[in-house]
């Protein structure tokens, strides 16, 4: 009788295709621009948030040339969309909530709503994995999206980067600030809130 070969090991670094190593490229990007926020709550040096800024617009650039050189090489897998949405979600979700906060959005409705925005991107991109099968409509493309895509987010990035840039961080964020019950809104930061809006609105983006 002959017995059933077990199952193949998963390897994870055979599984890898070029792709996937601009994807970390992303990611790695991300992480960078979080260490750069730290240190310039630590230092109170502006430089570093321009770097912060520079690490999410180089997250922007490997996650474009990933998807160019996955339709190139016509090579994709699974584990390869989920470690796109990952380092996304820290690109363009947690990196540029922690900008903001490190711009000087730090009051209690302030973290709510960065808390929102991050949420919002990380429940955009969830949809979007299961739900894409469904929107190629059998073809394997997707012509559109559902919401805003995550890495829009570099828009208010951009912005961050200018505020830093003409000194209007901290106490001097545009727009001031607000109390309510005691605790502090700046008004900057519900510019996240309508982008996380939009990002799990069903409004659609074309693909191209």
């Amino acid at each position: 009788m002959n017995t059933p070969n077990p199952p193949k090991r998963f390897s994870m670094i055979r599984e890898f295709h070029l792709a996937d190593w601009f994807t970390l490229g992303n990611a790695f990007c991300g992480v960078g621009a979080l260490f750069s926020v730290m240190s310039y709550l630590e230092t109170g040096d502006i430089l570093h948030i321009h770097f912060a800024c520079a690490l999410v617009l180089a997250a922007l650039v490997f996650d474009v040339l990933d998807g160019r050189i996955a339709r190139w090489r016509q090579k994709s897998s699974a584990m390869g969309r989920e470690l796109d949405s990952l380092a996304d979600v820290i690109s363009f979700g947690v990196a540029p909530a922690i900008i903001a906060y490190g711009c000087g959005m730090q009051g209690l409705y302030d973290r709510i709503v960065l808390a929102y925005f991050v949420a919002c991107g990380v429940s955009r991109l969830a949809r979007y994995n299961v739900t894409a099968e469904t929107l190629s409509e059998g073809t394997g493309k997707v012509k559109y999206f559902e919401g805003t895509p995550i890495p829009t987010s570099i828009v208010l990035v951009g912005l961050l980067a200018v505020a830093g840039a003409m000194g209007a961080v901290r106490e001097h964020l545009w727009f001031g600030k607000v109390l309510i019950g005691g605790f502090t809104l700046h008004p900057l930061v519900l510019l996240f809130a309508a982008s996380g809006s939009l990002m799990i609105s069903r409004i659609k983006i074309p693909k191209f």
